[in-house]
C-alpha cells in the first residue's frame, strides 16, 4: 500500500508541471481571443474613446486603448488619459472608510443623525436608526435614487437630506436595498470629521499616492487640469458629439466624484484583489467586500440582460454576483457621456477595468465577453459583431459618407 501511495504521489508530481503549463497556455489563448474580439468591437460606432485592461495574479496582462479623446480630433486615448468613473467612486469611499475604521478613527455603526441632524425620514424614528454602514450598503429605506433630480437641478446636498422627510419610504432602515447617491455621500463628511482632512486630500494621501495613481483626482477642475482627459459625448443622429462636463455628481464626491485613467484603475483593481496589503490590509478588504444585503432589482436586471447571474448582493460600495456559479466582485458607473466598469473573479485572481467616453450599448458588453473567455463559457455574441461587419461593408460607409 505504501509503495502504491508513493508511486501515485510521484506520478502527480511529474504530471503537475505539465498540467500547469497546459492551463497557462489555455488562459493565454483565451486572453488573446478576447483581445482579438475586443479589437473588432472597438470599430463599432458605439465608441469615440475606449480603454480596457485585464489583470491577473497582480500584474497587468492586457491593456488596450482605442479612439480619441474628442470626436473630430486626432488626440488619441492613451493609458494615461483620464475619464470620469462615476459610481466606481463608491468603492474608493467605502474602502477608505473601512481603512479609517480599522485604525479606530471612525465607527461605521454610528448613527448618521449625530453628524447630520438635518437628515430626515418620513418616519422620524427611522432616521435615528440609519448608520453609516447602512449608507454604504444602500439600506437607508429611501426609494432608489432619492432626489437625484434635485441634485441635478442644483439643490445643495445638505438641503436634500432634510427634504427626504417628505418622501415615502420603501422600507425600514436596514431591511432592503435601494441605491442612493446623495445619501451615500454622507460618508465623505464623516471621514473629514474623523481625520481633520478634506475628503479629496484624505483619499489622495491614503489611497491615490500610496498606490501610485498619479493621474487620479476628484473634481471637475482637476479633471480638466490633467491636459489629457476624455471629453464626454452624446449621440446625435448616427454619430457622437462632445458635450460639456456636468458637475452635479462632483458635488457628492464619495458617490461619483473620482477621475482616473486605465493605468490608475489597473493599480486600484490589483489592490482590491489583495496584492497591495501594504496599503490596503486584507482585513480591510474582507470587511469592505462582505455581503450586507440582497439586491433583487440587480438580479432582475441581469436576468433581462441574459447573463448567467443567479444571485446579486451589495457589500460596502461593491456589488457581488454569483456569475456562472463563480463569485464576481464588480461595480459600474455611468454619468452623462461616460461609462466605467470594474470586476474581478477572486477565485481566479483575475479582473478587468473598462472606461468609455460614450454610453454606447456595446461598452456594457465588454465584461460578459471577457467572462465568457475567462470562464470557458459557451460563446455568446455580446458585441453583435456581424452587425459591425455588415455596416462596414455597406456602400455608404465604403464611400466615407
Amino acid at each position: 500500500m505504501k509503495r502504491l501511495a508513493l508511486a501515485l504521489s510521484l506520478l502527480v508530481a511529474v504530471a503537475a508541471p505539465g498540467m500547469a503549463s497546459a492551463q497557462l497556455k489555455k488562459e493565454a489563448q483565451a486572453l488573446r481571443n478576447f483581445a482579438e474580439e475586443l479589437d473588432e468591437a472597438a470599430k463599432a460606432p458605439d465608441f469615440v474613446g475606449l480603454a480596457v485592461a485585464v489583470v491577473k495574479d497582480g500584474r497587468v496582462e492586457l491593456m488596450r486603448t482605442y479612439g480619441v479623446r474628442e470626436a473630430g480630433s486626432n488626440q488619441r486615448v492613451t493609458p494615461d488619459t483620464v475619464f470620469r468613473i462615476a459610481s466606481l467612486s463608491k468603492g474608493f469611499a467605502s474602502t477608505l472608510a473601512v481603512l479609517e475604521q480599522s485604525e479606530g478613527k471612525l465607527d461605521l455603526h454610528a448613527p448618521v443623525s449625530k453628524l447630520f441632524p438635518e437628515f430626515k425620514l418620513k418616519r422620524p424614528g427611522d432616521a435615528a436608526r440609519v448608520t453609516f454602514e447602512d449608507v454604504l450598503s444602500h439600506r437607508t429605506g429611501l426609494p432608489p435614487y432619492a432626489y437625484d433630480n434635485l441634485l441635478e437641478a442644483g439643490t445643495p446636498p445638505s438641503t436634500i437630506l432634510s427634504e427626504y422627510g417628505k418622501v415615502k419610504q420603501t422600507c425600514s432602515p436596514g431591511d432592503c436595498y435601494t441605491y442612493q447617491n446623495v445619501a451615500f455621500n454622507m460618508i465623505a463628511t464623516q471621514i473629514e470629521k474623523a481625520t481633520g482632512h478634506a475628503y479629496p486630500n484624505e483619499l489622495r494621501d491614503r489611497i491615490f499616492q500610496p498606490l501610485g495613481m498619479t493621474t487620479a483626482s476628484i473634481g471637475l477642475r482637476e479633471l480638466q487640469a490633467t491636459g489629457n482627459w476624455a471629453k464626454p459625448h452624446k449621440r446625435v443622429g448616427l454619430g457622437w458629439t462632445p458635450v460639456p462636463v456636468t458637475d452635479w455628481y462632483y458635488k457628492v464626491p464619495a458617490a461619483g466624484g473620482v477621475n482616473a485613467s486605465i493605468t490608475d484603475l489597473s493599480k486600484w483593481l490589483i489592490a482590491q484583489m489583495g496584492h497591495r496589503t501594504d496599503v490596503l490590509p486584507q482585513a480591510v478588504l474582507d470587511e469592505a467586500h462582505r455581503r450586507r444585503v440582497s439586491t433583487p432589482p440587480e438580479t432582475s436586471r441581469q436576468r433581462s440582460l441574459k447573463t448567467p447571474v443567479t444571485d446579486t448582493s451589495y457589500a460596502l460600495g461593491w456589488r457581488t454576483y454569483t456569475y456562472a456559479g463563480k463569485t464576481l466582485m464588480t461595480h459600474s458607473g455611468s454619468v452623462e457621456g461616460y461609462i466605467a466598469q470594474i470586476a474581478w473573479l477572486p477565485d481566479e485572481d483575475t479582473g478587468i477595468v473598462i472606461l468609455s467616453n460614450t454610453r454606447g450599448s456595446r461598452a456594457a458588453k465588454i465584461m460578459p465577453t471577457w467572462l465568457d473567455y475567462q470562464l470557458g463559457l459557451a460563446k455568446t455574441d455580446w458585441f453583435r459583431l456581424n452587425e459591425i461587419t455588415e455596416a462596414a461593408n455597406t456602400p455608404s460607409n465604403a464611400s466615407g459618407e
